[in-house]
């Protein structure tokens, strides 16, 4: 039976790292593309010589010819700017809206069928963009943010208590940025909530460590941003679909009603499967949870209103 295909738009380090794991786990054959000649082709290359000490055998091919990646099952765009320190996902709005919705336009002519993972920033706009410029199903386009967001979450659980984070999980609703709304209420290590583990003043500060953990490895950094984390993030979304395990976790799904919000694409806890976001998965939130998650959605939509304008 001939492997699955999956593409992915933009060979930085983001891309890179997100087609090295998805080939690590020996889910699709992958193509890498990128406008910069060379740099796709020497990355693929790179990670073919490696499959012989891996194990793997899909091919990896690097192109700057979308017509390479015809037929794709999943494409991930990665493509844009990245952020700098002092700068907020916000910032690379204008920026990337024209990148974005080129690709897309490459994408919709070459995999008129394909499922779409927006990993671009800012997230939740950007997904809207790809919607946009695809008319695609909401089922065949999501953002990646939120299983990014519940691993951090996770790890700094399990940084604060000392424990294996095979025993945490995490939960993170909302926009990718400063108003993301992690719950810690249904976050837990070996199914106790962290909120009976630790003091509330341990609780508000990895929530807040959490908001920021994107920020805070641009900062390390100096330049560039995180990779490894959204690439893993990446992998983990495309095996639910690919596999179709039916997996829960958190993505940028357009919701149609769910948690009283219409028309925008949001972090939510989603069911992935073959057919990509299958259904969004509804929880009961506290009244202070549902103020977060509207002050959230408040403003992701506020940059949807910058894009409409």
């Amino acid at each position: 039976m001939a492997l699955k295909k999956v593409t992915i738009v933009g060979a930085g380090h983001v891309g890179a790292t997100c087609a090295y794991n998805i080939a690590n786990r020996r889910l699709a054959d992958v193509v890498l593309v990128d406008i910069l000649e060379g740099v796709p082709q020497g990355k693929a290359l790179d990670m073919t010589e490696a499959t012989p000490l891996t194990g793997g055998d899909c091919k990896i091919t690097g192109t700057n010819n979308y017509i390479d990646t015809q037929d794709s099952d999943i494409v991930v765009i990665t493509a844009g700017l990245a952020r700098k320190p002092g700068m907020s996902r916000d910032d690379l709005l204008f920026k990337n809206v024209a990148i974005v919705g080129s690709v897309v336009e490459e994408i919709v002519k070459y995999s008129p069928d394909a499922i779409l993972i927006l990993v671009t920033n800012p997230l939740d706009a950007m997904v809207w963009v790809a919607e946009q410029k695809s008319g695609f199903p909401r089922e065949r386009i999501m953002g990646m943010a939120g299983v990014l967001d519940s691993a951090r979450f996770q790890s700094f659980i399990a940084m604060e208590l000392g424990v294996s984070q095979e025993n945490t999980h995490a939960f993170v609703l909302g926009g990718h940025g400063d108003t993301m709304v992690p719950l810690s209420r249904y976050s837990t290590v070996a199914g106790v909530p962290i909120t009976e583990l630790m003091t509330s003043e341990q609780v508000a500060r990895i929530e807040d460590r959490t908001r920021n953990g994107g920020a805070e490895i641009v900062k390390l950094l100096g330049t560039g941003s995180a990779y490894y984390a959204p690439g893993e993030a990446v992998a983990e979304m495309t095996e639910a679909i690919l596999l179709d395990k039916k997996k829960i976790l958190p993505v940028a799904a357009k919701l149609q009603g769910e948690y009283g919000v219409d028309g925008l694409f949001v972090g939510v806890p989603a069911v992935l499967g073959a057919a990509g976001m299958e259904r969004v998965f509804e929880i009961e939130l506290t009244e202070q949870e549902q103020v977060e998650f509207d002050n959230s959605v408040a403003h992701v939509r506020e940059l949807v209103k910058k894009l409409e304008s």
